[in-house]
């Protein structure tokens, strides 16, 4: 695989095109672009971990709950999530595990605040390799 992810420039938010040779590491470079808006992943430790196991009512809604699911660590217990291992990837379900560390502000400097991933051009795409689109409102 040639690249993970990408960031596409939009008028108000964020875009990301995220890739993979399936759609588990798609879902997961989704992620790691998602904490690249917020940090350098370069520096972040993989020290803690946090299980996250989702329902939805499709794949698009699914990709939309993984990011707004990792959104909520992120504000609500300080977490930079830097790799993500998807053990289970299914048309209504995911379980993951994200690692990562708590925010060090001598060690991360924080550079973009991320409210939400939205449905907004939001594309789930199987047919040439795997490939995620999600705007983030920012």
């Amino acid at each position: 695989m040639e690249k993970e992810f990408e960031v596409v420039d939009h008028t108000a938010d964020v875009v990301i095109k995220a890739y993979g040779d399936s759609l588990n590491q798609a879902f997961a470079n989704a992620a790691k672009a998602l904490f690249s808006l917020i940090t350098e992943l370069d520096n972040v430790d993989e020290v803690v971990y946090r299980d996250i196991e989702l329902i939805a009512p499709d794949q698009e809604s699914l990709l939309v709950q993984w990011l707004n699911e990792l959104i909520y660590l992120f504000d609500t217990e300080n977490i930079i999530f830097k790799r993500f291992d998807i053990s289970q990837l299914g048309s209504t379900q995911l379980k993951a595990r994200s690692y990562g560390e708590k925010v060090d502000s001598a060690r991360h400097k924080l550079k973009t605040g991320v409210k939400a991933a939205t449905y907004h051009m939001l594309k789930v795409d199987k047919t040439n390799g795997c490939q995620v689109q999600v705007l983030f409102d920012i």
